[in-house]
């Protein structure tokens, strides 16, 4: 099976270090095919950034879609996700909405990730995909995900903390570290916190290769004229 991994954060090296873990996951079980985002922010943080990256990620698509089995939105708060599954003739995996759907099904759970605006941004996702009533809790530390993906090692401690609070306060029975750029560090912290940590990156890895295994049946939206698109996006929604 071939994946497409879509970063729709501009920054290459989110994308390497992404491709990297969904590959030690993945084994021989699928091919993922990295894209970054053409434009948009280095690392999405803001809602402004999110939106632009929403359109990234459709651009992504039409540019390097063809002849994948699946697609996995590989950034946490899932930018573009409805949109993609409209367009997509194939599964769209998110990560955040894979994330939330498993650490549902193990109980009550949180959210902790970097980047304080976040916290709103990710309580409105939860409520949007139906599992308001599950969560327990979104914790932030202030390092955003591009402060701890250029130096990880110094936010272990403040993600140890943020997910311990997460179990000792606030009633969490698994707790999803979420991010591009955190991608292994739940393992990292894992003995230092008293309930399960799970990576989202890992978490959407399986979850995206069960998609693909199974395989979609769906219908074409209508074609779309545009004005000012990437050429690819604009045929793309033409031959719809």
């Amino acid at each position: 099976m071939r994946i497409l991994l879509i970063n729709p954060n501009t920054t290459e090296s989110v994308t390497t270090l992404v491709k990297r873990h969904v590959e030690a996951v993945a084994g021989d079980a699928a091919t993922f095919v990295p894209a970054t985002g053409r434009f948009g922010a280095r690392y999405i943080s803001t809602r402004a950034s999110a939106a632009i990256a929403g359109h990234a990620a459709l651009d992504a698509y039409a540019s390097h879609g063809a002849g994948c089995d699946a697609v996995y939105l590989a950034c946490f708060g899932d930018p573009g996700l409805l949109a993609l599954r409209e367009i997509a003739d194939v599964p769209v995996v998110g990560m955040a909405e894979a994330s939330c759907i498993e650490a549902s099904r193990r109980g009550r759970f949180a959210i902790v990730t970097g980047g304080a605006l976040w916290g709103p941004m990710l309580r409105e996702f939860v409520g949007s995909i139906g599992l308001a009533d599950k969560l327990a809790k979104v914790r932030t530390i202030a390092p955003t995900g591009g402060d701890i993906a250029r130096n990880p090692d110094a936010a272990l401690a403040a993600l140890a903390s943020a997910c311990t609070a997460c179990a000792t306060d606030d009633g969490a029975e698994v707790v999803i570290l979420g991010g591009a750029a955190l991608a292994g560090l739940a393992s990292r912290i894992q003995a230092n916190v008293p309930v399960p940590v799970l990576c989202s990156v890992e978490t959407g890895t399986r979850a995206v290769i069960a998609a693909a295994a199974k395989g979609l049946d769906s219908s074409p939206p209508p074609a779309l004229e545009s004005v000012g698109l990437g050429a690819e996006l604009a045929k793309l929604l033409q031959q719809k």
